[in-house]
Formats: structure tokens, C-alpha cells, sequence
């Protein structure tokens, strides 16, 4: 089984429009005292790692970020700028690019499957990013960890739904158009 590879402006094409979609689902957010809001945009990092993989999602990411570096209101709320780097969130953000590493190892290692891009979606797409957001919020809030942590399972509920709906999203996109999706390499696909 050997895939022709995929054209650079492919690539470029499909990184830019998984960095727009993660801009767009941050219009879509519930203000939580604290600091954090509830928003979608973890749905489309999310769907990033769960269907450009490991090696491009990273990249949609980068967009993003690099973005709200520069100023632009690309986060939830409309936020941009080198603050937000130094805010309750920035764990959260940076997590966002060890998250779709994690999603992207695997939901394409071996064959494609609903419960593969589950188990992505969960532990990639919420312990990573709570691994990394926790710990970084608690510290810059000045609240202890044990607090922070419980105070963030306000999150949880609506992490799973997010979860669950990335999944469904991307089986259906899988089986309506399979090559949005990273090929398998020969080796992943032996071991499944």
C-alpha cells in the first residue's frame, strides 16, 4: 500500500483552515468566574489533531498562537496579544500543541477507528491540555493546585460533550472524505 504524497498546498491549505476553524470556535464562549471561560475552541483542537495527525495539527496550532502573539483576537473572547502568554490561560494554550501530538499518535496509529479517536479526544485532547493549563493557572492565579484542580471540574462536563462531538465529526468526515486524513504508514498498519 503505498500513498503518492500529498502536495505542499495541500497541506498549507487544510493547517489554515483548521487554525480558522479553531479562531471561529473562540466566538463561542461562557464567562466562568475565575478567569477561564467555556469555550469551543478546544473542539477544534480537538478535531485538529484528530484529523490532520501528529505532524500537521502541531502546525494549526502554531498559526493560532503565533496570531494572538502579534496581537490579533484570535482567542476566546476576542483576546490576543503577548498578555495572554502570561494569563490564567496560557497553560491551556501551550497544552493546545502537546494535545494534538498526543490525539494525532493515537487516533492514526494503525487503522482509524471511533474508539481509537475517542481515546485520542480524551487523553490528549482534555488530560493534556488540563496537564498542562492546571498547574500553569494555579500558578499565575497564586490559588493552590488541589483548589485549581477542583475548581476546574467545572470544565469537565463540557470537555467530554466537546469530546464526543469531535468524534463524531470526524468519523463522519472519514467516511466522506478519507483523505483529509493522514495516510497510515506501513509499519503503524501492521502493528493494528
Amino acid at each position: 500500500m503505498t500513498d503518492s504524497p500529498r502536495p505542499l498546498g495541500a497541506d498549507l491549505a487544510r493547517i489554515a483552515v483548521f487554525a480558522a476553524l479553531i479562531v471561529v470556535l473562540g466566538t463561542i464562549i461562557v464567562p466562568v468566574p475565575g478567569g477561564v471561560p467555556i469555550t469551543a475552541q478546544t473542539l477544534g483542537v480537538m478535531l485538529a489533531g484528530l484529523v490532520l495527525g501528529a505532524r500537521r495539527a502541531p502546525l494549526a496550532i502554531l498559526v493560532v498562537l503565533a496570531l494572538a502573539a502579534a496581537g490579533l483576537p484570535v482567542l476566546a473572547g476576542g483576546r490576543g496579544g503577548l498578555g495572554v502568554f502570561l494569563g490564567p490561560t496560557a497553560g491551556y494554550l501551550l497544552g493546545w500543541v502537546a494535545a494534538v501530538i498526543v490525539i494525532g499518535l493515537i487516533a492514526h496509529r494503525g487503522r482509524f477507528s471511533w474508539w481509537r479517536a475517542g481515546l485520542a479526544a480524551l487523553i490528549g485532547g482534555i488530560g493534556v491540555v488540563y496537564l498542562f493549563g492546571i498547574p500553569v493557572q494555579a500558578m499565575v492565579t497564586g490559588v493552590p493546585i488541589g483548589p485549581t484542580i477542583v475548581s476546574s471540574l467545572v470544565f469537565l462536563p463540557g470537555d467530554l460533550l466537546k469530546a464526543g462531538v469531535a468524534v463524531a465529526l470526524t468519523v463522519a468526515l472519514r467516511r466522506a472524505y478519507p483523505r483529509a486524513f493522514p495516510a497510515p504508514t506501513r509499519q503503524a498498519a501492521r502493528a493494528a
